[in-house]
Formats: structure tokens, C-alpha cells, sequence
């Protein structure tokens, strides 16, 4: 029985981290309270008035503890409202990676499934490049998934200020790469970087500064330090 996630999920779940989390917060922030309805064939999600255009992701099944992707799930196969969450399989199978490939994940053997299932949840939302998901009750044992795919949902923009917060908040969510959280930061922003021995990673922001992120012996974040461009 499984127990825990292979490394190459465990490090693609970690690219996403840092960006994840703070795309998380700016996805919570805009969605309206109240309830919620869908109509799948159309692709759209309405919550308190609010209408998007979503996919779904993928279900949770408390009873058997287990996930199932969208693109697995034989009602949805082959539909337009999966169509998003297939190029998380074709990703699986380009580097392999079983957790995104195998159409039911057996989290049974987990510590803690739900938390296990919004990892899934977490790293498909990355996979897709999707600004955050939505999970909610579908019935008493089902937890469905969905991941926005409209540009009304705002998408989070680095903050120079908040960078360490959202660095080391992403470092500590999954805890098995810190360097992969940095790198993935950095490439979902797109920043020209430097590496400058082992433990240190010096990165351009938009405007001329720099932020340097140093790692200790074990690999973790040391620190984060930003230098503001001079005014000559």
C-alpha cells in the first residue's frame, strides 16, 4: 500500500509552491461566499452571483479514500469540461510521473488523505497553470475539484515587498525541495537569475532590483534579501 508521494511528484508539486499559494490567496479573495452550482456541459461554476467558466480536476472520495482525476472519470472522459485537466496526464506521462497518469490514486495508506488529495489538487492546479482551484461538497463522501479557467480570475502578481513571506510560506507547505519552490518561483515569473555557488541564488526583479535567496548546508532557505536599484 502506498503511504507518500514519489520524488518526482514531490518535486513538481514543489514548483509550484510558492506561486500556488499566493495565487491561493488572490483566487479566495475574489470568489464571493455562497452556494454554488455548476452545469458541466457549459464549463460553468456560479457562486454568489458570480459566473465562471471552470474544468473539473478531480474528486475526492472520502469513503475510499481515494482521487480521481477528471480526465479519468468515465461520465466526463473525452468532454470539453476535462479538456484542460488532460494536459495533466499528457505532463505525467512526458516526465513521468505516476501520481498524474494513473486515473484513480489510492490515498489509503496516507496519514492523512484529504490533505494527500489537495496535494493532487494543488499540483494539478500548477500543472494546468490554472489560478488556483475550487473544492467543494458534491455529497456527504464527495469532494469535487474545479480549476478556473477564466480571465476574470485576477492572477498574482509578485510583490518585491512580500517575496520572502510568500518564498519561505511556499518552502514550508510540502517541505521536500525548498530549492525547487525558489526555482519555480522563479521561472513562473519568468526572472533572469544566477546561481552563485551552492547556496545561493541571486535573481532580477522588474524594475532593476535584485533579491539574493541563500540555502544552508540542508538545503534550506537561509535567507532572502532585497536591494533596491540606486538612484544615480
Amino acid at each position: 500500500m502506498v503511504s507518500s508521494f514519489s520524488d518526482a511528484f514531490l518535486s513538481e508539486a514543489e514548483r509550484h509552491a510558492a506561486w500556488g499559494a499566493a495565487q491561493l490567496e488572490a483566487l479566495m479573495a475574489f470568489l464571493p461566499d455562497g452556494d454554488w452550482t455548476a452545469d458541466l456541459p457549459a464549463c460553468r461554476y456560479r457562486q454568489g452571483g458570480l459566473d465562471l467558466r471552470v474544468a473539473v480536476l478531480g474528486t475526492y472520495d472520502m469513503d475510499e479514500r481515494s482521487w480521481m482525476w477528471g480526465w479519468a472519470n468515465p461520465g466526463l472522459r473525452g468532454t470539453e469540461v476535462v479538456a484542460l485537466t488532460a494536459a495533466v496526464e499528457r505532463y505525467g506521462r512526458a516526465h513521468g510521473i505516476a501520481e498524474l497518469t494513473d486515473g484513480i490514486v489510492d490515498l489509503s495508506g496516507f496519514d492523512d488523505p484529504r490533505r494527500a488529495a489537495e496535494t493532487l489538487a494543488f499540483t494539478g492546479m500548477g500543472v494546468a497553470e490554472a489560478p488556483g482551484y475550487i473544492g467543494v461538497p458534491a455529497g456527504p463522501a464527495t469532494q469535487v475539484y474545479f480549476l478556473p479557467d477564466d480571465p476574470q480570475v485576477p492572477r498574482a502578481a509578485l510583490d518585491p515587498v512580500s517575496l520572502p513571506r510568500t518564498l519561505l510560506t511556499g518552502a514550508g507547505l510540502i517541505g521536500h525541495s525548498p530549492r525547487q519552490v525558489v526555482d519555480g518561483y522563479l521561472d513562473h515569473h519568468q526572472l533572469p537569475r544566477r546561481t552563485e555557488g551552492d547556496d545561493r541564488i541571486v535573481a532580477e526583479l522588474p524594475g532593476g532590483s535584485t533579491v539574493e535567496i541563500a540555502f544552508d548546508p540542508l538545503g534550506r532557505i537561509a535567507g532572502v534579501q532585497l536591494t533596491a536599484l540606486s538612484q544615480g
